[in-house]
This record gives structure tokens, sequence and C-alpha cells, in this order.
């Protein structure tokens, strides 16, 4: 077809007194646009096509998962493939009397197929990595890191193969001598590859899930888990920043997931406070009467009073003195009121631990532990209830005749001197 083309053209041209070898030129040119043009409009006559009938099918299909495929173009180079093939077959045709620029044509042509070949790998790669993201084992077997090494790799391969084609020499003796640059190209790949090992332990152990809420004080990192990559992952802190942190640091260092918190059914309350000593006594009767009227300590207060006199009589103790036998102290019916307070408390899940205890004291005074697990897990709310009891503990403690520690600030100590003076 194109060899007709030309004599037509060069006989055309001889109409108009062009001769001799311009005219060649001029028609072998004339040619070569031509082909470039019916190459471009089958492209876009094949996408056309694509579009008015494949595309239309899929975009009607009740599946999001297959809307995918167009939205990450794989048709589309599909069909820039047509342009490569119609220009490689045919361009020694259409300019016959100039191989070395047919050849080259020809060698570029290679390159544009190897790098489109390329493209497509890395566009079906991507749509089935986004398919698997719809699924929720993604989020615990996440595989962003190991898309982010095949597609490494298809790269390097195409480069490889773009270079053996521009030097026209087998791909093994490209290989062979990039073995002597090994250590060179170890040092340029050096965090790629401590990233795709660290992504692989975090995977295969399970020590990182998109969507953890995990601590790295080294990193500054406190927030969620939004993307876990091949050199890095991304956290999304509690202030709406973003701290990326390379993979494999979070292998080489310690941090703290929150995930058994969240998979639990509570997320703990540890909180203390601290009693004066000075405040500690033992009860007298009317203390006694008067704590009865607190109801959630009422029957309590019976109770161990009851147990105490029964022991004390069997065993015949004076108690004529307070240091002989068994007391009550206000301390532990205060103990025991916030324990009741904290079983009638609608928000504390009452299947895990939960008790009120005295620690060790300190030179502050007796600090008193309550640990249990709010029922709601969600921080804000965690905040609130966490805040609610202890309001309430700050607000009776003085009821049991007890008081909180506090240090004095300085104008205090100043008042105090004063009324001493």
């Amino acid at each position: 077809m194109f060899t007709k083309l030309i004599e037509f053209l060069v006989k055309l041209f001889e109409k108009f007194g062009i001769t001799g070898s311009f005219s060649v030129i001029l028609s072998e040119l004339i040619s070569a646009i031509i082909l470039f043009a019916i190459a471009l409009s089958l492209f876009y006559i094949a996408h056309l096509i694509l579009k008015k009938t494949l595309f239309v099918f899929i975009k009607k299909s009740e599946s999001k998962r297959d809307d995918l495929i167009i939205n990450n173009n794989i048709f589309r180079r599909l069909c820039l493939l047509i342009p490569a093939y119609i220009i490689r077959n045919y361009i020694s045709s259409a300019i016959p009397d100039y191989p070395t620029i047919y050849n080259i044509i020809i060698l570029l042509t290679k390159v544009y197929e190897v790098f489109i070949y390329c493209r497509i790998l890395d566009a079906i790669i991507t749509t089935l990595s986004q398919i698997y993201d719809t699924y929720e084992v993604s989020k615990s077997k996440p595989i962003k890191g190991f898309v982010q090494v095949v597609k490494a790799i298809i790269y390097i391969v195409c480069i490889l193969l773009i270079v053996a084609i521009l030097t026209q020499r087998q791909l093994s003796s490209i290989l062979i001598g990039l073995g002597t640059l090994s250590a060179v190209l170890m040092l340029i790949f050096k965090d790629p590859i401590l990233g795709f090992v660290g992504g692989l332990q975090l995977t295969l152990n399970d020590m990182l899930r998109i969507g953890d809420w995990i601590v790295m004080e080294k990193s500054k990192a406190d927030g969620e888990v939004l993307e876990i990559g091949l050199t890095t992952v991304k956290v999304q802190n509690w202030d709406k920043t973003i701290t990326t942190i390379p993979t494999y640091t979070l292998i080489s260092d310690s941090f703290t997931n929150w995930r058994g918190m969240e998979n639990s059914g509570g997320r703990r309350i540890a909180r203390s406070f601290v009693i004066d000593a000075d405040t500690v006594k033992f009860c007298t009767p009317e203390m006694l009467e008067r704590f009865k009227k607190f109801q959630l300590v009422s029957k309590y207060i019976e109770d161990k009073e009851n147990e105490i006199k029964e022991y004390n009589k069997h065993n015949n103790i004076d108690t004529s003195n307070l240091v002989n036998g068994r007391r009550q102290t206000n301390i532990g019916i205060f103990r025991a009121y916030l324990h009741e307070y904290l079983n009638d408390c609608p928000y504390i899940n009452k299947n895990m631990t939960f008790m009120v205890r005295q620690l060790a004291p300190t030179e502050y005074g007796i600090p008193i532990q309550i640990y249990a697990f709010s029922s709601n897990k969600e921080w804000i709310s965690y905040e609130n209830i966490q805040s609610d009891i202890f309001d309430h503990v700050f607000a009776v403690v003085s009821m049991f005749d007890l008081k909180i520690y506090q240090r004095p600030s300085s104008n205090t100590l100043e008042k105090v001197h004063v009324l001493e003076v």
C-alpha cells in the first residue's frame, strides 16, 4: 500500500515540476506522516469502541470493584500498543529508502512497547491491590509494601530491558555487568530493602494493622495507622498531624499498640489519689451511725459491725480501749463505698477486674487507686467517664472525715505564717 502511495506521490510531484531525490523525500515524508496518523487514529477508534461497549457494561454492573479497571486505565494502556504495532511493522514500507531512520524508529518503538507493558502491569497490580483493600482482611494483612516491591522490580526490569534494546546487548550480559555494582546497588536500595524486611515481619507477626492506634515516643507518633508502605508507615496523630515512621524502625525500636485494649471489653482506668494520713481514724459509734445513712455502704457497715462484734466477743477482747480488737476505720468504709459506687456505675465493665486498693504509703500520704475498665473505649467518652468518677470522689471524701492531700502552695504557707505572727 505504501509502495503504491509513494509511486503515486512521486508522479504527482513530477507533474508540478518537482523531480529527483527531493520528490522522493517529500513522498516518503508524507507516507510516514500518513502512517503515524493511521496508527494514532486506530488508537482513538479502539478506545472509543471500548468506551461505548465494555465501559458501559462495567459501569452498569452492581459491583464497584470492576470500576477500578476503568479508573486505573488498563484498557487505555492496552490500546496504546496498537500505534506501536502499526508503526513497527509498516515504517520500513513507508520510508524504504532510509533504512537508518526506520531502524531508529523501530528501536524507539520497541522501547515504547516495553514502557507501555510496564505501565499495564503497574495498572493491573494497582487494581488487584485496590480490590484486595475492599476486603476486611486487608486491615490485618496489608499488602501495600509487597505491592511496592513488585512494582519496583517491574520498573527495574523495564529499565534493564530498555538499556538492552538501546545498546543491542543481551539482558544476561547486562545483569552480569550489574553484579560488579551490587555493593553500590545495596547502598542505593538500603531503605527499600530494610523496609521490605520490616514490613514482612510486621505483617507475618501481626504486629501492626491499618487502623491500629500506636504510640512511639521516639518518633513522636501517637495516633491511628493510616498506611503501611514499603519504606514508611503513616500515622495520623490525635491532633490530626501526620507522622511518617521508617518501617524498619518499628522492628528495631519499641512501640505501644492499643489494639489489645480495643479488642477487649473495656479501657483501663488506673488512677490514684492521696489521702492525708492525719485524717485516718477509728470510727466512733456516732460516725458509724452517720455513715449508715449512705445507702451504698449501709449494709456493708452493718454486716462488718456484726462480724467485728462476734470476733471480739469470741476472743474476749476488751473493747473499752480502741487499740484492742478489731474496729472499722473511716478509710476502710470509704474504700467499701467507692467499690459499691463502681459496682453501681453503668459505665464500668463488671466482667473485668475492678477494685479500690490501697497502695504503699508515701511521704505525701496514703494513695488509694481506682482500678477498673470503662465499657466505653472511645477516647472522649472514656475521659468523661473517668473524670465523672473522680469528680464524685473529690466531692464525697470529706463526708468520711477524710482529706485529699494537696501540697501547700506559697500562698497557703504565707497565710499560715501571717496567722502565726
